[in-house]
């Protein structure tokens, strides 16, 4: 079997590249430099019209969307436990996951770029403060999932790949993240596996690559 991934610097790709990682799965990185429009080149379009990363590609065949694309790489390799094997509790990681996709993710978009959602004159300061003001309700409830616990569930799992990339992101944007104790937690417990010290140095890696080509 052949794999690609599909990935670009600090977006949610990061959560593929965890998960394979933690399966001990063998794949390749494509590097993918979107300031500099790659996602929307002719080749990539045609594997993935949507323009966005992360993408999985297996013996020639794409698979686009982080739930998916963990689902499948979760059932792939069972013996990563990726996923719960209770079948209420794989249920409840795939709603968190849902979640950090649909519920977390289009906020944090929306603090990156507030044009993307309105171009009113003025507007971008609301937009951000409206949509920090949800990412913050999204943490005040994953402190609770995360209360007493190293991990969303009783190991790692995919969610909290997922999850990990969120409240990065959210700090890179500099809200105010003093309060969610839980998940600065879970966040410093993450960046202990060995996955997510190889993903921060593939990352610098290909950061320093795209700067070298700039």
């Amino acid at each position: 079997m052949k794999m690609q991934l599909y990935y670009a610097p600090v977006t949610c790709s990061l959560a593929p590249f965890i998960t394979l990682t933690e399966a001990n799965a063998e794949f390749e990185v494509m590097p993918v430099n979107m300031r500099k429009g790659q996602n929307k080149s002719p080749d990539y379009m045609k594997l993935n019209p949507k323009h966005k990363v992360p993408l999985l590609v297996v013996d020639g065949k794409p698979l686009t969307e982080n739930v998916a694309i963990q689902l499948w790489i979760a059932r792939t390799y069972p013996w990563a436990r990726l996923l719960p094997v209770d079948p209420w509790q794989e249920m409840q990681a795939v709603s968190i996951l849902s979640w950090c996709a649909s519920g977390i993710h289009p906020y944090l978009s929306r603090i990156n770029n507030p044009a993307k959602v309105c171009d009113a004159p003025g507007a971008a300061e609301s937009v951000h403060r409206f949509a920090a003001e949800i990412v913050y309700e999204c943490f005040d409830m994953a402190e609770d999932l995360l209360a007493g616990r190293e991990y969303f569930f009783d190991h790692f799992t995919a969610p909290d790949a997922h999850f990990f990339w969120c409240f990065r992101r959210a700090g890179q944007f500099k809200l105010e993240l003093a309060r969610f104790k839980n998940c600065a937690a879970h966040f410093e417990r993450m960046h202990t596996r060995p996955s997510v010290q190889k993903l921060l140095a593939l990352e610098k890696d290909v950061q320093a690559q795209f700067a070298a080509a700039a």
